[in-house]
């Protein structure tokens, strides 16, 4: 089996956890499994050498400063390989077999970089590579680095290019949690995820694997998450299950609108939950909610308007601090879902200005880690499809 084993930097933070990865990776080794590394720097070093840049850098020389993290991370575990007699080969850029270049814009050159990564598949059954994570090689064969995360990326992109059966994540958790073990009481391992659950944790401040790494894996490619004391690699953690896709999607019915206004309503502890929870009991669906300073609204199934509508306004009877509730419909929502769609600079603008040019009224436009909902009138949705699919 070809495995792509990322150790992240508190895996690598010591000595003795040094010796505990090259323990894995030997056993694996000896197994017959054909074992690819990708190595973070050791501990927090990344972060304590940018904080050590007090002066002006280039981009090109702080990529030069930040690199030595990995740099002296694969040479400390390519040597913990080599006590225990296992043949392992550290690279870095500029080494003549380095797999991950990017093009003049930083991006990732995927031509070359699959072609780099076939050639490394041809001596990883030879001898174990120990990549640096985090680092590219640029055009011009400067360094590089692939963002916050990047080991992450490289892992599971070099998982990817090489045909690996699996991609694992050696970190400090036993796997994905049901919350952070350092923070919440009874937090257990949870043995199974998807990707697009796991990516939306990610944006959200889950640091298990950057989202960025989890646009590589497709559906033949297994990721999983383990704890650096598991000392299997091939066992035991949380599996990464699924793809993610990007996909626009148009609800089949209609929805409508339901706004219940009150001044600063939004300060006033309890009262999105007594309206949802008023809703849910009745079995009303939430397809979509948002809210501002003023008002909550809710989007539910259009059949729902006339009954939702009479529940909330109980709800106004019996608040003072709600004023009124208002439904307008019947609305589309459109959904767009992928990547990093959110967190990407300038993609809200891009998403609404063709509905502007289009003369499309957005009733509506409500964000999550991951998509995009956009509420135009029911009349309007078949043009607002044409114009979210024209963005992808």
């Amino acid at each position: 089996m070809r495995v792509v084993a990322k150790f992240g930097g508190t895996s690598l933070g010591t000595g003795d956890r040094i010796s505990r990865a090259a323990d894995s990776i030997a056993t694996a080794v000896a197994d017959g499994h054909e074992i690819v590394v990708v190595a973070s720097a050791m501990g927090s070093t990344t972060d304590e050498l940018l904080e050590e840049i007090s002066f002006e850098a280039s981009e090109a020389d702080r990529a030069e400063i930040v690199s030595m993290g990995e740099r002296t991370s694969v040479r400390m575990l390519k040597a913990a390989l080599s006590a225990r007699d296992v043949d392992a080969t550290f690279l870095e850029p500029g080494d003549g077999d380095w797999p991950v270049v990017t093009d003049e814009f930083g991006e990732v050159d995927v031509e070359e970089t699959k072609r780099r990564a076939d050639a490394l598949v041809e001596t990883s059954a030879e001898t174990v590579p120990v990549v640096t994570g985090f680092l590219a090689e640029g055009p011009d064969g400067t360094i590089t680095t692939l963002g916050r995360g990047g080991s992450d990326t490289t892992a599971v992109m070099l998982g990817n290019y090489m045909d690996a059966d699996e991609v694992v994540i050696v970190t400090d958790v036993e796997g994905v949690m049901t919350g952070d073990p350092h923070v919440v009481e009874g937090a257990r391992n949870v043995g199974q995820i998807s990707v697009d659950e796991l990516r939306n944790l990610s944006f959200r401040g889950a640091e298990v694997v950057a989202p960025s790494a989890l646009s590589y894996k497709d559906e033949s490619l297994a990721v999983r998450v383990v704890h650096y004391q598991h000392g299997d690699l091939l066992t035991g953690g949380t599996e990464i299950e699924g793809t993610f896709e990007n996909l626009v999607d148009l609800r089949e019915y209609p929805l409508a609108c339901l706004t219940v206004a009150g001044r600063s309503i939004r300060n006033h502890p309890g009262i999105l939950q007594t309206l949802s929870t008023a809703l849910g009991e009745a079995e009303i669906n939430v397809d979509v909610a948002a809210s501002g300073l003023d008002t909550v609204t809710f989007y539910v199934d259009a059949e729902e308007a006339e009954r939702a509508e009479n529940i909330l306004h109980r709800q106004v009877i019996e608040h003072d601090d709600i004023a009124s509730v208002t439904v307008d419909q019947p609305l589309a929502v459109i959904t767009l879902t992928g990547g990093e769609l959110p967190t990407q600079p300038g993609v809200i603008h891009e998403i609404v200005e063709p509905f502007a040019e289009a003369r499309l009224q957005i009733h509506d436009l409500v964000t999550s880690a991951t998509s995009v909902a956009i509420l135009v009138d029911w009349e309007d949705r078949e043009r607002g499809l044409e114009l979210a699919q024209d963005l992808f």
